[in-house]
């Protein structure tokens, strides 16, 4: 299939899932991430819970090996067996000797996904053995015959009225079922008959502490406690990721597993089983035995699953999944996840942001390869995970090793050699021509306007969406003849060094520098209305271009060269300032991965948001009356990676400040996310995650306000959508604008 081919594919597949399924993702997950924010809300010591989870599964993973011995001997000692599997297929051999020895005819199951990971169903089913899902979720999808489109609610994918037909089409019952009760109690009933028949029981386990042996089952339905206590045999089935030393760690994840996941401050059931348990087991064909006088005889088998994880181990940048609880808050929290769920986010098991890691790691990376380029990094899970794991890095990563692994397309010949990236060859045409944006927006400044009028002719675009998949629904950027730092160039400072309170860089991104020149000068004009002596120098693209497709030695070259740029003003006490978020998170966040400690510390400490950077001026004395401002509303959307730097408050203040009405967006994403939004088989996705943005700044009191936002993604996709211009924040308070006031 050629590229062209497979985009369109994967659009018409989007297409599908929005149409079908799309709504009730979305309603569904938006109410988990918002209970998430609720109830972490709640907890004064959230950060510190999260770091504590966080270290005792570094621990963990660290001890592994000695773990996994430890566990071994203490459920032995207890009386039960461990069998440690290599892969899926000795797991499930081992599996179907236990149930082939207990002549099982049916073995009922807690929800799993490491069983969904082995295809344990099928394997047994195989051999006659009838499996039964009990989590309502997982045996909807069971009588389905549908893959789970999230990790935490299986069939969040289907409606209320797609269940209750589904039901009523294949049991017939007396009365049709109609509501959520009507569902509930049906399944409860049919399901509670199937498990009291069962001859095995099956789990996956939480968490499993190395010291006593002890399974954490955490659940919202009672049926995994069933599942393992009423057979008198039950199996359990766990990554060895899934270890912990002991029980007492068990607090801080039980505090934020349930929080995290659906927003509950606590999850319905929390069972703590050390198998084999010493309860009776459950005879139907004995009903007037005493507990107290039956001898049950009972089995446990501890099935712990290799299956890659312990390769991921020794992989730097793939461990950190191996710290993943299966919470689900990095789906919940994502916005292409919320419009399009596991069945298109997400590979042959795992969904969502931190599927990559999982699917490269046990299933391969053709696995990933079907699902990355969902994750934009726009790193709004990252502050939602509760172990901290990096998860954007983790997709970048997996995405770079993708490129490598790529044959030379159609048209790599025409770029091989020529273009100024480190990368080999082999990277998707798509991916080098977005990741080397500084470049053409060189050339298309050098050669504007005619470069625009190009770009913007029928054939071109044409062109362009064959070959490199450019959406020829969306505008593309108009490159400016005279740039920023011509302009500042030619102008020179207006503050001079002797007046001057502060001095700055103004860094040059290259949106800002080549397309968006006006709220370059209007930061030159705010900082110096603010007595601040401002410098803009020549500095390279911070390497997000690159880093977005997965280039990521690109990145590292360009992150070397900005901090060479940027040393020399950081050592004279300049401090920089930045003008475009994304950019300001690559100093903040991802240059930790790019540059040594010493530099990185340096680069962060001294840079700053130029709003965050005023408003730090002004609560140091520097006079808003020399900022520009009106009595006038606006309706203003933060960008994701600033919310995620926790700098949306700094533009709210400042523009309050000097006289502005704000209303700020709820919707954490306009979906445009860089690149993303250009391109052909995700351009559709874009537009939806976009319109929930639309939907709220065309309320009744938003409609009339100016649209301001703060990222140049932000701004493009908000004037796409709303078919009227938006502005970066720093416009608002151009002293220019201050006969407004």
């Amino acid at each position: 299939m050629s590229d062209a081919d497979g985009r369109r594919s994967k659009a018409a597949h989007i297409r599908r899932l929005l149409e079908t399924e799309g709504d009730a993702v979305e309603e569904n997950t938006i109410g988990f991430n918002r209970g998430r924010y609720e109830s972490v809300a709640d907890l004064e010591d959230y950060e510190e819970l999260k770091s504590e989870a966080r270290a005792i599964k570094e621990n963990a993973i660290e001890r592994l090996p000695e773990l996994i011995d430890e566990l071994t001997a203490t459920v032995e000692d207890n009386g039960g067996t461990v069998y440690l599997a290599d892969d899926a297929a000795d797991a499930n051999r081992y599996i179907r000797e236990v149930a082939s020895e207990k002549d099982a005819d049916r073995l009922v199951k807690s929800k799993s996904m490491t069983t969904e990971e082995l295809e344990v169903n099928e394997a047994l089913e195989a051999d006659g053995v009838d499996v039964v899902e009990t989590d309502l979720g997982e045996w909807v999808l069971q009588v389905a015959d549908e893959a789970p489109s999230h990790i935490v609610a299986p069939a969040i994918h289907r409606s209320e009225a797609d269940i209750a037909r589904l039901f009523n089409e294949r049991f017939n019952p007396e009365e049709p079922l109609e509501t959520a009760e009507e569902l509930t109690a049906f399944a409860r009933e049919r399901l509670g008959r199937l498990i009291r028949e069962a001859d095995v029981g099956m789990t996956g386990a939480n968490f499993i502490t190395a010291d006593s042996g002890t399974i954490a089952l955490v659940t919202s339905e009672g049926n995994a406690r069933k599942s393992a206590v009423v057979p008198d045999t039950h199996v359990a089935v766990a990554g060895v990721e899934k270890i912990v030393p002991s029980v007492e760690d068990l607090s801080p994840f039980i505090e934020l597993i349930g929080r995290s996941g659906t927003g509950q401050d606590i999850t319905s059931y929390i069972s703590l089983l050390t198998p084999p348990v010493e309860s009776p087991v459950v005879d139907v064909d004995e009903p007037d035995v005493a507990f107290a006088d039956r001898d049950d005889d009972r089995e446990f088998h501890l099935v712990l699953i290799d299956n890659g994880r312990m390769a991921m181990r020794e992989d730097d940048q793939l461990r950190e999944t191996l710290y993943c609880i299966r919470c689900s808050a990095c789906a919940n929290s994502c916005a292409n996840f919320q419009s399009v769920g596991g069945h298109a986010f997400g590979g042959e098991t795992y969904s969502g942001g931190i599927a990559t890691g999982w699917e490269a790691g046990v299933h391969g990376y053709d696995s990933a390869a079907e699902f990355n380029d969902f994750c934009t990094g726009c790193s709004r899970c990252v502050n939602q995970c509760p172990v901290k794991i990096d998860i954007p890095w983790i997709n970048t990563v997996v995405r770079d090793r993708l490129n490598r692994g790529g044959e030379a397309g159609q048209f790599e010949f025409l770029v091989e050699g020529l273009t100024p990236d480190e990368e080999p060859g082999g990277i998707d045409l798509q991916k080098r021509l977005f990741g080397n944006y500084e470049a053409l927006a060189k050339l298309g400044s050098a050669t504007a306007p005619v470069s625009n009028w190009l770009a913007a002719a029928g054939p071109a675009r044409t062109v362009l969406e064959r070959v490199a998949g450019v959406d020829s629904r969306r505008e593309l950027p108009e490159f400016k003849r005279e740039t920023l730092r011509d302009w500042f160039e030619s102008r020179g400072s207006r503050v001079d060094a002797a007046d001057a309170k502060r001095e700055v860089v103004l860094y040059p991104d290259t949106y800002t520098n080549h397309v968006d020149v006006d709220r370059g000068k209007a930061a030159v004009r705010v900082l110096e209305a603010l007595d601040v002596r401002v410098r803009i120098p020549a500095v390279p693209e911070s390497g997000r271009a690159p880093l977005s497709q997965g280039m990521i030695d690109t990145a590292d070259e360009r992150a070397s060269r900005v901090y060479a740029a940027l040393a020399e003003h950081i050592d004279a006490g300049r401090d920089v300032v930045v003008v475009e978020p994304s950019d300001l998170a690559m100093f903040r966040r991802e240059y930790e991965k790019l540059l040594p400690e010493a530099s990185f510390e340096r680069l962060r400490e001294g840079s700053y948001e130029v709003l965050e950077y005023v408003y730090g001026l002004l609560e140091n004395g520097a006079d808003a009356d020399a900022l520009g401002g009106a009595d006038a509303e606006i309706a203003y959307h933060s960008h994701c990676q600033q919310r995620t730097l926790g700098l949306e408050p700094y533009t709210t203040t400042v523009l309050e400040e000097v006289g502005y009405d704000v209303l700020e967006s709820d919707v954490e994403c306009c979906g445009m996310a860089g690149s993303f939004g250009y391109k052909s088989e995700y351009y559709e996705l874009s537009v939806d995650v976009g319109d929930r943005l639309r939907e709220q700044f065309t309320e009744p009191e938003a409609r009339d306000r100016i649209v301001a936002a703060s990222g140049t993604s932000c701004e493009d996709q908000l004037g796409s959508l709303l078919e009227r211009d938006a502005v970066h924040p720093v416009e608002l308070l151009d002293p220019r604008r201050r006969s407004g006031r």
